[in-house]
């Protein structure tokens, strides 16, 4: 039996039916039962006091107390008690001496015999008022007994009121027939309103299993913990219920100019107002920039929806400088990439010219070509040895005279340029984005244009690293120039540029120098920039 309950187990609405219905039915029957008892019990009280009542005003009547000192007391008393008999549905009413003799009797001819009962005692010896249940002539009653006094106040006789335990009995099975009736029509509406509970908490929970909710929540607890992001979820209150690692991390490192004004921010980190126009306009807002005095957080917040409707929100930030981190990383990339293109391209072009030219039979005109390209190379790589120390910066301006000469545009570094002071990793990080940027922006601003050249100066002399990168291109309009280092702002065209500008900006504002823009010598625009050592 139990294992067929395992091979074919019961889903949570069903589960939740059953339970409920069980619980309905030993909640119901439950007090059913005390229901009926206390009914019963309530219903035997209630005539036994009536009997008793009953009984002590027959027993306080002058006509049937006179009457015992007659000679046929029976011929006033029945004719008295009788009729109150058949008023009150009583089912019998005697009254008898203190021989137990009965005076009176719904069968006359039961008149004069003894009573039965056995249950007059405590009346006719000591005066008592009291409800017994006893066995009768007419059968089981419940019986309301009190004594009769003369004027003398001497106990002279009882009167025995009864109604039967069978008619009482009756009474109590057709209330209970009536309750019965109406505790099943409970029942069924309490089972039916289960049912709408279930199917309604089923569809809370969007009609998944206890299992996959468990899993759902570990898998949702893991990806929350484990994210490099910050994330934090607010009710429709605006109250926090979800705060992973990472924003905990982030919360404790923020600083304000001001301690009123981290009571602006929700757990100190989103601002209030965006949580709230996200919430009731129902619509994200990405990437926006929350400065604070120790860093820039970048914020995402969408608004959570049920069915339509707003119910809370949630927001996603991290540190603005990993973003950079990842943009410099990608810009450099990009340019080393670039310039294995360019060192490849102008590499085959060499080859395929000393091929042609061996192919023609000029092997002398081979070998001078050789020799000198090997000269501008060998001068190239004694200056670059003599005058910049590191490496890296060496092969990158190595690789933008390949792609110079790509672009058919002259680059000209300065003879006098010398950059031989020893970088850390994070002044070699600087310059190899400062340059790199610098250069291939004036590249990007040469295209079409006549004669197309690049000046090049740097030097590390003194306290700073100078750079200057000059073009003779169509220079940068005043309209842009207070803004040319913003994210975003370019002079060409063509979308998701204006992130080199910005790049070198934030590297070299991170190393403490600066950087500006000037109409250089040859009408085109000159870059400098100034990075303390």
């Amino acid at each position: 039996m139990f294992s067929s309950f395992k091979q074919f187990p019961l889903k949570l609405l069903h589960k939740m039916i059953l339970l409920m219905s069980v619980l309905l039915v030993i909640s119901i029957g439950t007090a059913a039962f005390f229901v009926f008892v206390v009914l019963s019990d309530s219903l035997e009280k209630n005539v036994g006091d009536n009997a008793l009542n009953l009984a002590i005003t027959v027993a306080n009547i002058p006509d049937i107390q006179e009457a015992f000192g007659r000679e046929n007391p029976e011929a006033v008393i029945q004719p008295i008690v009788d009729p109150m008999r058949e008023q009150t549905d009583a089912e019998f009413i005697v009254v008898g001496n203190t021989e137990e003799i009965r005076y009176s009797h719904p069968d006359p001819d039961r008149i004069g015999e003894q009573m039965i009962g056995a249950d007059n005692d405590r009346a006719l010896l000591r005066g008592e008022s009291y409800v017994s249940r006893e066995e009768g002539s007419l059968g089981p009653s419940i019986r309301g007994k009190a004594p009769v006094y003369d004027e003398d106040g001497t106990i002279i006789g009882v009167v025995s009121v009864g109604f039967l335990v069978n008619e009482v009995n009756d009474t109590i099975n057709a209330f209970r027939t009536e309750i019965m009736f109406l505790l099943a029509f409970l029942l069924t509406v309490s089972i039916i309103g289960a049912v709408f509970i279930a199917y309604h908490i089923k569809k809370q929970l969007f009609g998944l299993e206890p299992a996959e909710i468990s899993q759902l929540y570990l898998q949702k607890e893991t990806i929350l913990q484990t994210t490099y992001e910050g994330i934090i979820a607010f009710d429709r209150h605006f109250e926090p219920t979800l705060i992973n690692h990472a924003a905990s991390t982030i919360a404790a490192s923020l600083k304000y100019s001001h301690k009123d004004e981290k009571e602006n921010y929700l757990v100190g980190l989103i601002p209030a107002s965006m949580v709230e126009d996200v919430y009731y306009s129902g619509e994200s807002l990405s990437k926006q920039e929350i400065p604070f005095d120790n860093t820039t957080l970048i914020l995402s917040l969408i608004p959570i929806k049920h069915e339509k409707e707003s119910v809370g929100a949630v927001a996603s930030f991290h540190h603005k400088s990993e973003l950079d981190v990842m943009a410099k990383e990608l810009s450099q990339t990009l340019q080393y990439a670039d310039t294995l293109r360019a060192q490849s391209h102008e590499f085959f072009n060499k080859l395929f010219t000393i091929s042609g030219m061996l192919q023609l039979g000029k092997k002398e005109d081979a070998v001078q070509y050789i020799q000198e390209e090997t000269n501008i190379q060998q001068s190239r790589l004694q200056f670059f040895i003599k005058n910049v120390s590191d490496p890296a910066l060496a092969g990158l301006l190595i690789g933008k005279y390949n792609q110079a000469s790509e672009l058919k545009t002259a680059l000209h570094i300065d003879e006098e340029s010398s950059l031989t002071s020893l970088l850390s990793e994070q002044q070699r990080r600087t310059l190899l984005t400062v340059i790199g940027n610098l250069i291939e922006n004036a590249f990007d601003a040469l295209a079409g244009q006549p004669d197309p050249a690049v000046w090049i100066h740097f030097h590390d002399a003194g306290n700073n690293i100078i750079i200057e990168v000059e073009d003779n291109g169509p220079g940068i309009s005043e309209d842009v120039t207070d803004s040319l280092f913003e994210k975003g702002i370019t002079t060409k065209q063509e979308k998701d540029r204006g992130i080199g500008l910005h790049l070198c900006h934030i590297q070299i504002k991170e190393a403490g120098g600066t950087i500006y823009v000037e109409e250089g010598e040859y009408g085109g625009a000159c870059f400098i920039a100034v990075i303390p050592k």
